[in-house]
């Protein structure tokens, strides 16, 4: 709980979620989104990472070896960055949200000055109602697009920003029973104590268009636990998804 007295929830946004398992930005699910953000202000205040600059890009261009070259991925998230963030602001001060771009890289967190830095700033943006939405700073890390994804980063902004709840939103109902999967009627595991418990239940399958896969979350989620921060895994595909969660409507793993 911060000074504001809201709880600080920070949600991940990866790019199936917010394609919707389609090949470009839905603006129904960020419209959702801003929509489910404007109903918990009073009670809850944002902070989003999120993935989709190159999921924007591809909406407008087309360049040369596509998906082969980590180069030609970083000027696709340099093209399509802007255009994220423009959908974002047209969509969420509709609903008289305002919004903010923070582009990070792991070297930030590296260096204790640049630390403090992020978090003064984030906090004069929550304050004054902004609501901060961060992506890796694709166009000079090399890191992100070859071998992670954003649900470090979210882990890492979480702890600096002492967030009380981490949303991850994915394209699962949370993390399945490994019996399950196999027998093809998935089963969430809704609540995790114990990490190294969860570590034998997952497969090593990534997601289609997001470059992580459950092991990312699990690593997210350990890096949140060692901050004492609840980490829920929900299926951001689904309408009123942090609402449903926030009221166990819906299945979802949360990891305390």
């Amino acid at each position: 709980m911060n000074k504001s007295g809201k709880k600080r929830i920070l949600l991940k946004l990866g790019s199936n979620t917010l394609t919707k398992e389609t090949n470009h930005i839905s603006r129904g699910k960020i419209e959702d989104i801003g929509i489910q953000i404007a109903a918990l202000q009073d009670k809850y205040e944002f902070i989003i990472v999120s993935s989709g600059a190159i999921a924007a890009a591809k909406q407008f261009v087309k360049l040369e070896n596509q998906d082969e070259d980590v180069f030609v991925k970083q000027a696709l998230a340099s093209i399509g960055q802007p255009h994220l963030m423009r959908i974002y602001h047209e969509n969420f001060s509709d609903l008289g949200l305002l919004t903010s771009q923070c582009l990070l890289s792991y070297s930030d967190f590296e260096k204790q000055q640049s630390k403090v830095n992020i978090v003064n700033t984030i906090n004069v943006l929550v304050k004054n109602n902004y609501i901060p939405i961060i992506n890796e700073n694709d166009t000079v890390a090399t890191d992100e697009i070859k071998f992670g994804d954003n649900d470090k980063l979210a882990a890492l902004t979480a702890v600096l920003l002492n967030v009380d709840i981490l949303i991850i939103a994915t394209n699962t109902n949370g993390i399945y029973t490994k019996s399950s999967i196999n027998d093809e009627v998935p089963k969430t595991i809704e609540l995790v104590t114990d990490l190294s418990l969860l570590q034998k239940e997952i497969g090593d399958k990534k997601s289609s268009h997001g470059t992580g896969g459950m092991q990312s979350k699990i690593d997210s989620a350990a890096i949140a636990k060692s901050a004492n921060i609840e980490t829920w895994i929900v299926n951001g595909l689904e309408d009123n998804f942090m609402l449903k969660a926030l009221k166990n409507e819906i299945a979802f793993t949360k990891i305390v």
